[in-house]
């Protein structure tokens, strides 16, 4: 039996050194730490995403639960009421919704407390949890418009989000008339 020599390692074929092992294992556990991070993350955003969702949605009952429906005339009396806070906004409609209303409270078909007004200048658009409001209003004579109108946005956009749960993509305001006080003294 012969044997044969044992041919040496082709030139090419390096053997793993300790110092290559090392950097092949810190490399993996780099990825490994990568990985963990990323899913951290993940889960951290989802929890952050799910308690928004709560915060801001508070209208929304889950499905296991039931639906809660909004009406239009909801989202369009809390806005007019927030509307009619701001200091500046007279009254809201235009000249004939404001005519009207004043026929009807002066025949005893409308309330005299400004319930039924309360929406009245205030039209709502509502598409699954998002509104676009349009409103119509009076503002008094020495107010700068453009301030009152910021000030309306910003105070109907929150106490419908607010209120509702429901996100407010638009609130557009058109100012009718100005209302000018009579200084006149009353005559008995």
């Amino acid at each position: 039996m012969t044997t044969e020599p044992i041919a040496p390692e082709s030139p090419t074929a390096v053997e793993p050194t300790p110092a290559a092992d090392v950097q092949a294992n810190f490399q993996q556990r780099g990825r490994e730490a990568v990985e963990r991070i990323n899913d951290a993350a993940h889960r951290a955003g989802d929890a952050v995403e799910r308690a928004i969702v709560r915060v801001r949605n508070t209208a929304a009952l889950t499905e296991e639960r039931g639906v809660t429906t909004i009406a239009d005339e909801v989202v369009g009396k809390i806005a007019g009421i927030a509307a009619r806070e701001i200091a500046g906004v007279h009254d809201l409609g235009g000249d004939f919704a404001r005519g009207f209303a004043f026929l009807t409270q002066r025949i005893g078909l409308g309330d005299a407390d400004g319930g039924s007004e309360s929406d009245r200048g205030v039209r709502v658009r509502l598409e699954g949890t998002t509104a676009i409001i349009d409103m119509t209003i009076v503002i008094e004579f020495g107010y700068v418009v453009h301030s009152v109108t910021d000030a309306v946005r910003v105070k109907v956009i929150a106490a419908v989000e607010n209120m509702l749960g429901l996100e407010v993509l638009e609130v557009n305001i058109r100012v009718d008339d100005v209302h000018v006080a009579d200084d006149k003294p009353a005559t008995a």
